[in-house]
């Protein structure tokens, strides 16, 4: 394998709610706020047009990779590897969700569903379009349906 090459990665934003500690569930019907900073706001345009949106984040808070993990702590799901479950201790603890697009006002996004506590840094933020993003008949374990969201 070659020697990777170096990755920068520049917050564009920073999420706001009231969750301040990690937990498991109940993201469902959280209202954040996606403070982009105002060199990007013009990114903005157009994009109060779309429903919903998919924000990538970085988990600022992980500290630690693990291979094998099982979700949510739970007993009644199998243990897997990081790469088949979305749990945050990944080698790049990058973020993703697709929230629901409230409102947006100059530079800063309301959105309904985001999983990221207060303070996450955000990455990036793209529409949600279905062209690219709706799969139709998929599948998943069947323990992923006991999870919390």
């Amino acid at each position: 394998m070659t020697e990777p090459s170096v990755l920068e990665i520049k917050p564009i934003g920073v999420v706001r709610n009231s969750v301040k500690e990690p937990r498991h569930g109940g993201w469902a019907k959280v209202v954040s706020r996606l403070e982009v900073e105002s060199e990007y706001a013009e990114g903005l345009r157009g994009l109060a047009d779309y429903s919903h949106v998919t924000v990538l984040y970085w988990l600022s808070l992980v500290d630690s990779c693990t291979l094998t993990h099982v979700p949510q702590g739970r007993k009644d799901v199998p243990e897997v590897g990081i790469f088949a479950c979305r749990c945050p201790t990944r080698p790049n603890p990058i973020g993703i969700c697709t929230a629901e697009l409230i409102r947006i006002d100059k530079n800063v996004l309301t959105v309904k569903g985001l999983d990221a506590l207060d303070g996450t840094p955000i990455i990036d933020i793209k529409p949600y379009t279905p062209q690219y993003d709706l799969r139709g008949a998929v599948r998943v374990p069947k323990w992923v349906d006991r999870l919390e969201y």
